[in-house]
């Protein structure tokens, strides 16, 4: 897992999913096939990489080249002064559009705005469907999300478990796990990037958190869960572990207990339409927990 300053791995992603129930082997029959030159891309041709559900337009191999249909294409420059050498995206108009009824209209009727490639030198690819013509960028949007989320200085959870450390629980009684909410460690929380003459805001949410619970055993919660209070007494939690076995066993006598959050990322281009994704990070913080038999306490 990566800690609290580290970033995912790149790979490619939609730019805006499409209902998981379209498989890429649908979504590909519904959109006309492009011939195009070397270095344009062509859905269904080159290796694509990242998740399956949903439709991908791959870099086309040097050899699968030639003429055909045409296309209109909107490419970026070198690149505006204030973004270096920043990936840059292109768009191009499917031509011909894909058939009335296709999942890539989102909804809407042919003539309704047009289906566009968006494609950029990072190897995120992806199809949507805009009202008007996407404007070219010298700058990739999702790495201006990336940005952002830099600047929101999203931590690991502040745990809040029952026993609490330095304290000992018991073998076979309820350990409470939680969270204490706040924007940095479980959000919301949003935050903007501005470079080539894009700006793009991400959002940023805990969408679960999962605790290795130190034996071997995980459980995953989808809330920051509930702190324990004395007068819950033996009540067990709906995000909560009980321990079958003491921690004498384990090195320095504790269960290193680590939780990992999963936060999920929207961005959307100011002024961008239908130019928005999503992506997932990741943040851990650990605590150790003492477990020992009933006996023991009393001894």
């Amino acid at each position: 897992m990566a800690d609290h300053k580290g970033h995912d791995a790149r790979r490619p992603a939609l730019l805006k999913r499409l209902p998981l129930v379209l498989t890429a082997g649908l979504a590909l029959a519904a959109l006309p096939t492009v011939a195009h030159a070397d270095d344009d891309p062509v859905v269904g041709g080159g290796t694509c990489g990242g998740m399956r559900l949903y439709v991908t337009a791959c870099a086309q191999s040097p050899a699968q080249g030639g003429g055909g249909e045409t296309a209109q294409k909107s490419s970026t420059g070198s690149g505006a002064k204030d973004s270096g050498d920043a990936p840059k995206c292109s768009t191009e108009k499917v031509d011909p559009p894909p058939p009335a009824g296709s999942p890539l209209w989102e909804g809407h009727q042919p003539g309704d705005g047009a289906v566009y490639r968006i494609w950029c030198d990072t190897g995120r690819a992806g199809v949507i469907w805009a009202g008007n013509a996407p404007a070219a960028q010298a700058v990739d949007p999702e790495v201006l999300a990336r940005q952002a989320v830099d600047r929101m200085k999203l931590t690991g959870p502040d745990i809040n478990i029952s026993p609490k450390p330095g304290g000992k629980g018991l073998v076979g009684m309820p350990v409470w796990l939680a969270v204490n909410p706040s924007p940095t460690t479980y959000g919301p929380n949003s935050a903007t990037a501005t470079a080539g003459g894009v700006t793009v805001t991400a959002t940023a949410q805990v969408a679960r958190i999962d605790w290795a619970m130190g034996d071997g055993q995980h459980v995953v919660c989808n809330g920051p869960g509930k702190p324990y209070k004395k007068e819950y007494g033996l009540a067990t939690s709906d995000c909560g572990y009980v321990y079958p076995q003491p921690s004498t066993r384990q090195p320095g006598g504790t269960y290193p207990v680590t939780a990992t959050a999963t936060w999920n990322v929207t961005w959307q281009v100011t002024g961008g339409g239908a130019q928005n994704g999503q992506f997932t990070q990741t943040r851990q913080s650990s605590v150790q927990v003492t477990i020992v038999e009933s006996q023991a306490v009393n001894q």
